[in-house]
């Protein structure tokens, strides 16, 4: 995925990034001063001090995540998102800078977007998936294999090691930051034809699936007449052991029957026998209809 800024917009940006790299740096004690302004009395002048003073911490994060193909100011937009929220939760009394606290907000908010944006399909969304997709890049250009395509199962051990993840999720991220999106509508020759042109339509076609249903309703007939034949008791077993995903225990039915469990076992086993007799000229096998039979 590419986007490519226009000169007009260019050229907004550098403005932009001139005046918040002229802002005056603040004092620790003003600094402090300002967030609790903020926080204890909502003073918006001293919030807005304080988010300008530092706005340049979002143009330095911006600067170091501009490869991943996405426009710098909307990275700008996103990374003033993030020292809001940083101004917001500030506690100056834990003695803490402010600029150390609001570069974490910064970074995490530029990160969120370009896993959201870099591709139509989320790309992490775990801590360790979205360790793996900002450090990938860095750890392969240690690795001394240049010229190659993709990496050696001993480098993605290494990787995977290093980021502490699953060795099947730095070869399904190596294979993700090798491509890009595309769209099912480009042409794959001059002379016509999309990719879509090419998917294969793996649902069932009309005439099958007017089979599979009819035959459905067919072995439903089957089996609710070969049940008519079994006592009510029969009956009721078979319906809650082997017509029932989460089928009841030998021991439930018989507390509820009040007989011993292999009283039961023996009910069951001869009702599945009527039953069988009864589809024997119907179907190959009975297992077919029954759960577990």
């Amino acid at each position: 995925m590419s986007h490519i800024d226009d000169p007009h917009t260019k050229k907004a940006n550098l403005r932009y990034f001139k005046a918040v790299m002229r802002a005056p740096m603040l004092e620790r004690e003003t600094e402090f001063e300002l967030a609790r302004q903020w926080r204890d009395h909502g003073d918006e002048h001293a919030l807005h001090q304080l988010v300008q003073a530092y706005a340049r911490l979002v143009v330095s994060a911006a600067s170091k995540f501009k490869n991943y193909g996405l426009p710098i100011g909307d990275l700008v937009q996103e990374g003033n998102i993030g020292l809001m929220q940083a101004a917001a939760r500030f506690d100056p009394e834990r003695d803490v800078r402010f600029s150390t606290y609001a570069t974490w907000w910064i970074r995490s908010a530029m990160q969120d977007y370009i896993l959201r944006n870099w591709s139509i399909v989320r790309t992490g969304t775990t801590a360790a998936q979205k360790s793996l997709f900002f450090n990938f890049r860095r750890l392969r250009a240690k690795i001394d294999q240049p010229s190659a395509p993709l990496l050696s199962d001993e480098n993605r051990s290494h990787i995977a090691a290093e980021l502490n993840v699953a060795v099947k999720d730095v070869e399904s991220m190596e294979q993700r930051l090798s491509t890009h999106d595309k769209s099912l509508n480009a042409p794959i020759a001059e002379d016509g034809g999309d990719w879509q042109d090419f998917l294969p339509d793996a649902r069932p076609t009309p005439e099958s699936a007017t089979v599979r249903v009819k035959s459905m309703e067919t072995r439903s007939r089957w089996l609710h007449e070969a049940l008519d034949t079994l006592s009510p008791r029969e009956q009721l077993i078979i319906r809650r052991r082997r017509l029932r995903d989460d089928g009841d225990t030998l021991e439930e039915l018989g507390r509820q029957l009040g007989v011993s469990k292999e009283r039961v076992r023996q009910l069951e086993s001869r009702a599945l026998g009527k039953i069988r007799e009864a589809l024997s000229h119907k179907v190959n096998r009975v297992s077919d209809l029954l759960v577990d039979a």
